[in-house]
This record gives C-alpha cells, sequence and structure tokens, in this order.
C-alpha cells in the first residue's frame, strides 16, 4: 500500500515507506529540538537512519493491516517532509476510533500546511475507511494545536490529568474528538 493523497499543487499525503528513510531522517534531524516539547524522551539511537528505517518498515506493515497510518507531509516532488500525521491504535467492531498525532516542521509553521494535510486525512480516515471517531489531545498550552483541532471540527470532551509523558515529565492534556457525522444522519 502506497497511498498518496494530493492536497495542493505541491503538497501531497504519502504512506511512509523504508523507502522515504532519507526524507524522515532529515525532517527529524533539522527539527528535533523543535519537537521535543511535545514528544516524548526518545532512546539513544531513535533519530539514526537503521532505526527510522525499521520504523517505517513496520508502518507500512501496519497499514497495509489497516491497523494505524503514518503520512508524511512532502513536497510534490517528494524530496522533502514538511511534517507528519499518524492515525494509531485503530479499533474496529462497535468502536471505529483511533488516536491522531502530528507534527510539522518549525520553518512550516503558520502557513496552513496542517489544516490542509489533517483536512485531506481526515477524509481518507473518515470517508475511504470509514471511521465513526478520530481522537487528539493535546498539552493545554498548545494553543496552536487547540486552534488547529477546533477548526477542523474537533470537540472539546475532557482533561486528562498526568496523562502523557512528554518532554520528561508526566503533562495534563485537553481531550478532542472528530466523529463521523456521515454516521448520524
Amino acid at each position: 500500500m502506497n497511498e498518496l493523497i494530493r492536497v495542493g499543487n505541491d503538497l501531497r499525503m504519502k504512506i511512509l515507506t523504508a523507502e522515504d528513510t532519507d526524507i524522515v531522517h532529515r525532517y527529524f534531524h533539522e527539527n528535533q529540538h523543535h519537537l521535543s516539547q511535545w514528544e516524548p524522551i526518545r532512546p539513544q539511537g531513535f533519530y539514526c537512519s537503521e532505526m527510522i528505517s525499521q520504523r517505517l518498515y513496520q508502518a507500512q506493515r501496519d497499514a497495509e493491516k489497516g491497523l494505524a497510518y503514518q503520512f508524511g507531509i512532502v513536497n510534490g516532488a517528494g524530496t522533502e517532509m514538511l511534517g507528519a500525521c499518524n492515525f494509531s491504535n485503530i479499533a474496529r467492531g462497535p468502536f471505529q476510533a483511533c488516536h491522531l498525532g502530528y507534527s510539522i516542521a518549525a520553518c512550516h509553521e503558520g502557513k496552513g500546511i496542517m489544516t490542509q494535510a489533517l483536512a485531506a486525512t481526515l477524509e481518507y480516515m473518515l470517508g475511504e475507511l470509514d471511521l465513526h471517531r478520530v481522537m487528539a489531545a493535546y498539552i493545554p498550552t498548545n494553543t496552536r494545536s487547540e486552534k488547529l483541532l477546533l477548526r477542523l471540527g474537533f470537540e472539546k470532551e475532557g482533561y486528562a490529568k498526568s496523562y502523557l509523558k512528554i518532554a520528561g515529565r508526566w503533562q495534563d492534556h485537553v481531550l478532542t474528538s472528530l466523529i463521523n457525522l456521515r454516521h448520524t444522519a
């Protein structure tokens, strides 16, 4: 499976595979400091090419099985990764839901790229894959994420104390979800 979703003239959403190791490695190398405040502390070697390649190989297998989808936000030529969005913990049966995570390169913040990228991938997840609920959580001080999720139609559902260990400490998160309105008609 190698889904490619066209978002604009020079923007694509691509399910990442081991073939994308170089652009993924470059993205995380260039943005490691920028992203560190929003991610768990990573073990030694986490961002080396070999480990990235192994994770991308597994991510491709997960996508083929419908368990998770890791999309890279790439330029039209596929030579630069601008950001990522991941749909993980996909549950079927009566739940039909998943969790959403995302990141964007520091130099591409505030350009509307993530709004476009998530709108396209959410349409894929809710339309093509027919999920009922996509859940996302954000640290209360992350106003960019709050505004992004609300703009995309996510609704606040709760507040989780000490929810995830981010940047080396347990942090509270605001819980949100987007419901597939096709299912309520």
